[in-house]
């Protein structure tokens, strides 16, 4: 018996999506050995450890993935510590190899138009000199990343005007955090120690949008626990993201609903008596996963008076322009991490032009956070996580 359409299709994404990941990891293990240790001609026994070491993290990198939705998370983290750093430093190494190769090639084809013939390739001692000018500049960037990845999140303050926000509620705070990733890397001291700080800024509302955790209930369950200290007197509210869907949504609503966090999947709660409603909708790739949700803009904001401004928790900005035609007054929103490692962010623009801050279409307002936590490598490089503390105030124009 064929297996139903839904399923077929998720069989389908996830063998493209795995073929693309493994061409993707094996091409750049494959690039980085063949110009920091083939082209240098190193002494056998350097290259026998630099081609040794290569293959080794390519062949972690793909079987941590594995190995984490299989183990306890004290397990899992024996792994998950050195393949999340390996990808950082590989990305970055690929950069700074990338980019002095184009150096190069630049170079080349100006001495060919202006003085007739390209400089002759590089000898061994230049390709020595390259790698380990490479290697010394990815180990410098490398670790300014884990620093900036491993802070604690830096407290944003933004002020946004809405032309429709109630007069009485000028000042009304929100605090937003994003993108947590609870996971093998980061899990209970954190939670707690997010906790404190989000409470200390005493905010009216808080909002998670999304990313909460990576991995199951079953092995890291316990590990945001300290979430339910999260306290304000309009409530704390909660939005699923991609990872929250990846790591089986349905276990994880009813874990965060434990904790106390009022979760909004594809609908509303209006607030102060009336004044304004606060909206949230599942994240769209919840269908692609089996889950029973998926984004259902209409249904979330069904039942809210025309007149009354309507605050939206949605976890990808992607939401945004359908938002805007619905008159959302403001969006809250993450996910993109502002690309997290420079200069990611320049591909994450390729799928969405609301990268990080503020974004206005009509009198429809979108705020994304650059992320609280991070996602694969423990790093952050020109997109410092946040706390954002978001202060409404009612248009000047009005």
């Amino acid at each position: 018996m064929a297996p139903p359409r839904s399923r077929r299709s998720r069989i389908t994404a996830t063998t493209i999506f795995l073929s693309l990941f493994l061409t993707v990891v094996v091409g750049a293990h494959c690039y980085l050995a063949s110009r920091l240790v083939l082209d240098p001609n190193w002494p056998t026994g350097f290259r026998i450890a630099g081609l040794t070491l290569i293959g080794a993290f390519c062949v972690l990198l793909v079987a941590e993935p594995i190995a984490a939705r299989r183990l306890s998370r004290g397990r899992s983290r024996v792994l998950a510590w050195p393949a999340s750093v390996w990808m950082g430093f590989a990305f970055l190494g690929l950069v700074v190899l990338g980019l002095s190769d184009l150096a190069l090639s630049l170079v080349r084809g100006l001495s060919s138009v202006f003085f007739g013939e390209a400089l002759p390739e590089g000898s061994e001692a230049f390709y020595r000199l390259q790698a380990g000018m490479v290697l010394a500049a990815t180990i410098l960037l490398s670790g300014v990343g884990l620093r900036e990845g491993l802070r604690q999140p830096r407290i944003r303050r933004v002020e946004i005007e809405l032309e429709r926000w109630p007069r009485e509620r000028d000042g009304f705070r929100i605090v937003q955090i994003s993108d947590i990733h609870i996971s093998a890397l980061r899990g209970r001291a954190f939670a707690e120690s997010l906790t404190r700080r989000v409470n200390a800024l005493d905010a009216d509302l808080v909002a998670v949008t999304g990313d909460l955790v990576d991995g199951k209930v079953s092995a890291i369950g316990p590990e945001v626990e300290p979430f339910s200290g999260l306290r304000a007197p309009f409530g704390v509210y909660f939005v699923t993201g991609n990872h929250d869907h990846y790591s089986g949504a349905e276990d994880w609503v009813a874990r965060v609903e434990e904790l106390g966090l009022c979760v909004l999947r594809n609908r509303h709660v209006l607030k102060g008596e009336g004044a304004f409603a606060i909206a949230g909708v599942d994240d769209h790739r919840g269908s692609m996963t089996g889950d029973a949700g998926g984004e259902d803009l209409e249904r979330a904001l069904a039942g809210i008076p025309a007149e009354m401004p309507v605050v939206l928790l949605a976890h990808d900005p992607a939401t945004f322009p359908e938002a805007s035609r619905h008159h959302v007054d403001l969006q809250l929103s993450g996910h993109t991490h502002a690309g997290q490692i420079w200069p990611f962010r320049y591909l994450v623009r390729l799928s969405t032009p609301f990268v990080e801050g503020l974004h206005r279409r009509a009198r429809s307002t979108l705020y994304v956070s650059r992320g609280t936590g991070f996602w694969g490598p423990p790093m952050r490089l020109g997109a410092p996580a946040e706390i954002t503390e978001i202060v409404l105030r009612r248009s000047s124009t009005r």
